[in-house]
């Protein structure tokens, strides 16, 4: 054995063939079980609740004893496996397949490598708790490109690229720090005094100073907002820059972002858009989660089974919460106004009103059947669920609401998140169900029972007009202004669409244009008017009234001429097969969100 670190468990990591999308790995127990040793491989990653299956991606996995003779492997189940009994140490030899461009598995090619240790390294059943090391070993390719590795993984021995040994006191805390090499573009930055590195894969102009700027704001705010101990000594940003993707993935000192480069700050930029905000906002987000998420946690996800989905009705609070405050940390730390941030909360609260699903599904139960309903979405979702991010927001936008009125503003949510941290993220105490609600009526004074059954497991409208209304502000409902239902169009104080103003009249569905002159509607609205003409998602929209439609504008423009009541005649694909059908046009729902300052108000935000 060549166990560098001298752990019972040191894994070798080798990326392999980039053109083939392989890394090899080698996996040495030093005191494997003299029954027959059980290995196993996650089939789902913490933070992304849907089985995922990564031991597919396993390639030739053999093992051997010390002297070198080879040892039986016998499949247990899809993800699990059994080596034959050995009174000796065991090396584990496998590939793994690497061609997954997410946040969530592993990516190989000539251009770089990241990986998650759940796609990576297998477990050592019986010995989760050992502390183990991986040496990420250098190859020709990587010296050849003079590639860099980040993690926040702690380094042991390590070359000055980042490549070499790196340890960690368990399995648990060796798969979630990620791992990035490849020729990236990297930046530090110190907020509250801690180490803060970004690293950008791929193209991009990226304005690096600006970046780190408006990171410094954000990380020092949050950092101040808790205190010491702060849960990381350093902490990094790793952002995958693409044509086209959004998306994050929280660790324990780390993040895994993907974002399009157009989102990112350019030389020269003046405002920051819309584009980069979002892009901030999730920086904020996936960093929150060091606190909300990571060590505030459901007691499930601790020491989760990770063979098998891990169930909890706490989502609204460990995705709904950090929903409130990644939005409000910018405004905290100065990045936005009170007009922008109450325009963007307009804009994501819309995204729950125009949702039928929200009358159909809790959040509740969407926390609860995440590992399915929410993660596996169909086109018929927004008619039959409701987001746990979206609705558990504004059940936590309103529980803020409900604690300044009940204490006379002697307390906010930010009490109860605070004690939350003194109390279960500092110690790391798992949080049961329902202690959440629990300390919510602590900090209020008052049983919150009522707004906890109407609102989390209900599927009540939460009363917002009222409760803004006593603040000063004004919180309205309006139609979309868009022929198309999704349009881009999500609220806000939007500019009106002059040519579309006849009672904003859409058909009631998504529509996307395709690349041979047809509309496809993506999802179809219950009980509007595309669904009640027998319209189905993936059909191929082709002409209204025998003109053709060829886009979304045409169909937007003979809308705009269209009245309530109006019989369209509509040609349609369904698969190859031409079909024909009469639209009868409604008044579309008021269901897009405007709040803006009334008055005189009681700003109870910042």
């Amino acid at each position: 054995m060549t166990n560098a670190n001298q752990n019972a468990i040191h894994y070798t990591l080798i990326p392999l063939d980039p053109f083939g999308h392989l890394f090899e790995v080698c996996l040495e127990i030093a005191r494997p079980d003299p029954a027959g040793q059980i290995i196993s491989l996650p089939n789902w990653i913490p933070g992304s609740y849907m089985i995922r299956d990564f031991a597919k991606h396993i390639i030739a996995l053999r093992a051997q004893a010390l002297d070198g003779d080879s040892l039986n492997i016998t499949s247990l189940n899809k993800s699990q496996w059994r080596i034959a009994p050995t009174n000796q140490p065991i090396k584990l030899h496998y590939q793994v397949y690497a061609w997954d461009l997410s946040v969530r598995g592993a990516h190989f090619d000539q251009t770089h490598g990241f990986f998650n240790g759940t796609s990576c390294f297998v477990m050592v059943e019986g010995q989760r708790q050992q502390a183990v090391s991986v040496d990420i070993k250098q190859t020709d390719h990587t010296r050849n490109q003079a590639w860099l590795l980040a993690t926040s993984l702690k380094p042991t021995q390590t070359d000055a690229n980042g490549f070499g040994l790196y340890q960690a006191q368990d399995y648990d805390e060796l798969i979630d720090h990620p791992v990035e090499m490849g020729c990236f573009t990297q930046a530090e930055f110190i907020a509250a005094g801690i180490k803060h590195r970004i690293v950008l894969t791929g193209k991009h102009d990226c304005d690096l100073d600006r970046l780190c700027a408006d990171l410094t704001k954000i990380c020092a705010t949050q950092l101040e907002f808790f205190g010491s101990p702060a849960p990381f000594e350093e902490y990094l940003f790793m952002v995958m820059v693409v044509g086209e993707g959004y998306g994050g993935l929280e660790h324990r000192a780390s993040t895994a972002l993907v974002c399009s480069r157009d989102v990112l700050p350019y030389v020269g930029m003046e405002k920051a858009n819309d584009s980069y905000l979002e892009f901030l906002e999730l920086c904020s987000h996936e960093y929150f989660h060091s606190w909300n998420v990571k060590r505030i946690m459901p007691a499930q996800f601790q020491t989760p089974d990770l063979s098998q989905p891990a169930y909890t009705e706490q989502l609204w609070w460990f995705e709904g919460a950090t929903s409130v405050y990644d939005l409000q940390f910018l405004l905290r730390a100065g990045i936005i106004d009170q007009k922008k941030y109450l325009n963007t909360l307009a804009q994501q609260m819309t995204r729950v009103y125009r949702m039928p699903g929200r009358f159909k599904q809790s959040v509740s139960e969407s926390s609860f059947h995440s590992w399915t309903k929410f993660y596996q979405q169909d086109e018929n979702a927004p008619n039959a669920i409701i987001s746990y991010y979206t609705k558990g927001a504004l059940i936590a936008l309103g529980l803020d609401f409900e604690i300044r009125k009940a204490t006379q503003n002697k307390k906010t949510l930010d009490d109860l998140l605070l004690s939350l941290w003194q109390d279960y993220g500092l110690v790391q105490k798992g949080l049961q169900e329902g202690e959440i609600e629990q300390r919510a009526r602590e900090i209020a004074g008052l049983d919150l029972s009522d707004y906890f059954n109407r609102y989390l497991r209900g599927t009540e409208d939460l009363p917002f007009a009222d409760w803004f209304n006593e603040v000063g502000i004004e919180f309205k409902l309006r139609q979309a202004r868009n022929a198309n239902d999704l349009g881009g169009e999500l609220g806000g104080d939007t500019e009106p669409n002059q040519a579309c103003s006849n009672e904003w009249l859409n058909i009631g569905a998504n529509l996307a244009n395709t690349e041979h002159q047809t509309i496809k509607l993506t999802h179809v609205w219950q009980h509007r008017p595309a669904q009640q003409a027998g319209l189905s998602a993936n059909d191929e929209l082709i002409a209204i009234n025998g003109i053709k439609t060829p886009n979304t504008s045409t169909l937007e423009k003979i809308l705009s001429r269209a009245k309530l009541g109006d019989h369209l005649n509509a040609h349609f694909f369904r698969r190859d097969e031409l079909m024909q059908t009469t639209l009868v046009l409604d008044a579309p729902p008021k269901d897009r969100v405007e709040i803006s300052v009334s008055g005189a108000t009681h700003w109870p935000f910042d």
